[in-house]
């Protein structure tokens, strides 16, 4: 670590405040851990319960702001993220390695929410509906809920907090954060953003740290609702802590993710999609394209041609030239793939490429695996089903449409799916069959916009979603109100008849 490595603190009631127990981690760079970020707090329940006890206070100063007024600071969030991309996307691509043309698409991501936030702050909407009652007026409109808990994952640093921290805060929330640890930095950047955009100081509190942190926000019981992205295994612990404190949740969890290829494809653009699906963020997406779904008609040439492309894949520090494939996140993502590849070739599936660490110049000081594809995965086997979380795409040979619905929905997640076909009965059959909460035609598994809600079914998520207009449903609750002015009593729920 060279002496330019700062030591960074938590924000807490206000000011930037170092652990109550004085313990630190180190970031490191994944192309290169020679690079330390920085040293971040290893926050314990101590710090949370400061962090929370702040956030209440936050809270009942920031309910009372009104909400188009709560709307402009999101904006003003907005404009320093337009002013500060190129910075933080550096920043992302040194804590968690994509390529620069996709972090800069994570900021962007930010910029499209915080925009759309500040226009939600106008549009707070309830509902005013008639009375069964002569003389009464009646109502229903939104109410913050109080301090959210929000646990964010390393693979979008930036998009993803703003996914759930702009509407929490429009809704008048306040929040207490937890970014993952292999991207503190990021997290501790749009910590300051909010703060320069106007957010008073006890609304935001940051909490750095591992699993102990996220847990001790999860459980504390001035913690009103919670947000959570990451494993399902780890969303699964989060959901019963919240279900036995009567917690709001909102999961988003796990996918295996598949693309489905017809005869009548243009294979040209399919080829484009499952590369970028496949390998973009090094598979370390949630709607990553972890599986190929492909008709017999076109397989042998389909996957030959996909072989050829995905070699030519250059694999290296995202902050370099010409990089198509950053590193994985750390060295427990590339022991899980490497069991994967054990797992696959066991079941009996063909390795057809990769499966293996990168090794190279410029890659020995990183976490580099090769790009990998199997052919002949069977479906309902492990390397078909589990989730990988790395660059290993499982192709699988189907002999109609049928038979690939059915593969695609064989699978205990439900995030996104995609079909190319220039077929627009089996387009729109798609749409209504495959049980997913996203699907695409004729577009790779990945890709989200603002402004429409993320998310999936089954074990992906708890029915909750990211995004749009349904997340403000998540981070407000809803009050009815009736106005009687008859100036008499009137008697509801009576048979009046």
């Amino acid at each position: 670590m060279s002496p330019e490595t700062p030591t960074l603190k938590n924000f807490i009631a206000g000011q930037w405040t170092a652990p109550a127990d004085g313990k630190y981690f180190d970031n490191a760079n994944p192309a290169d851990t020679r690079d330390i970020v920085g040293r971040f707090p290893h926050s314990s329940a101590a710090d949370v319960d400061a962090a929370v006890a702040s956030a209440k206070r936050g809270f009942e100063i920031w309910r009372r702001t009104p909400a188009p007024a709560r709307g402009d600071v999101m904006r003003r969030a907005g404009e320093i993220l337009i002013a500060r991309k190129e910075e933080l996307a550096d920043m992302m691509t040194r804590e968690m390695g994509k390529p620069l043309a996709e972090t800069r698409g994570d900021v962007q991501e930010g910029i499209d929410t915080a925009f759309y936030a500040a226009t939600e702050g106008r549009r707070m909407f309830g509902h005013t509906v008639p009375s069964e009652l002569r003389n009464k007026w009646a109502m229903s409109f939104r109410r913050p809920i109080g301090v959210a808990g929000i646990i964010t994952p390393f693979n979008f640093p930036l998009a993803i907090p703003t996914w759930k921290m702009f509407p929490a805060l429009v809704c008048g929330n306040s929040c207490v954060f937890k970014p993952a640890e292999d991207v503190p930095m990021t997290g501790h950047l749009f910590v300051e953003i909010l703060l320069e955009a106007g957010l008073p100081p006890e609304v935001i509190n940051l909490v750095h740290g591992k699993g102990e942190a996220g847990a001790a926000i999860v459980a504390h019981p001035d913690v009103a609702l919670v947000s959570f992205t990451g494993s399902t295994d780890t969303g699964s612990k989060v959901g019963e802590i919240c279900g036995r404190t009567h917690k709001r949740l909102s999961l988003e969890m796990g996918g295996k993710n598949a693309m489905i290829v017809l005869d009548d494809a243009d294979l040209e653009l399919a080829l484009e999609g499952i590369l970028w699906g496949a390998f973009g963020t090094t598979g370390q997406r949630c709607t990553a394209t972890s599986r190929l779904i492909v008709q017999e008609g076109v397989h042998d040439e389909f996957v030959s041609t996909l072989e050829k492309r995905a070699q030519k894949l250059v694999l290296g520090d995202g902050r370099s030239k010409g990089t198509d494939v950053g590193p994985v996140i750390n060295t427990r993502a590339l022991e899980k793939i490497e069991r994967y590849i054990g797992i696959g070739t066991g079941e009996g599936a063909t390795l057809r490429m990769g499966g293996a660490r990168a090794k190279g110049t410029g890659l020995e000081n990183g976490y580099f695996f090769q790009p990998t594809i199997f052919t002949g995965v069977k479906a309902l086997s492990r390397l078909e089903q589990e989730e990988i979380f790395g660059p290993v795409l499982s192709v699988v040979k189907v002999k109609d449409a049928d038979e690939a619905f059915r593969v695609n929905n064989d699978v205990r997640y439900g995030l996104s799916s995609s079909v190319y076909t220039r077929d627009v009965n089996i387009s729109f059959r798609a749409l209504n069959e495959l049980d997913n909460g996203i699907t695409y035609i004729n577009a790779p598994t990945i890709g989200a916009e603002a402004h429409l809600p993320f998310g999936g079914v089954k074990q992906t998520g708890n029915g909750h979603r990211e995004g749009g207009w349904e997340v403000y449903e998540f981070y407000s609750e809803t009050k009815v109100g009736y106005v009687d002015f008859s100036g008499k009593l009137q008697r509801a729920q009576i048979d009046n008849y």
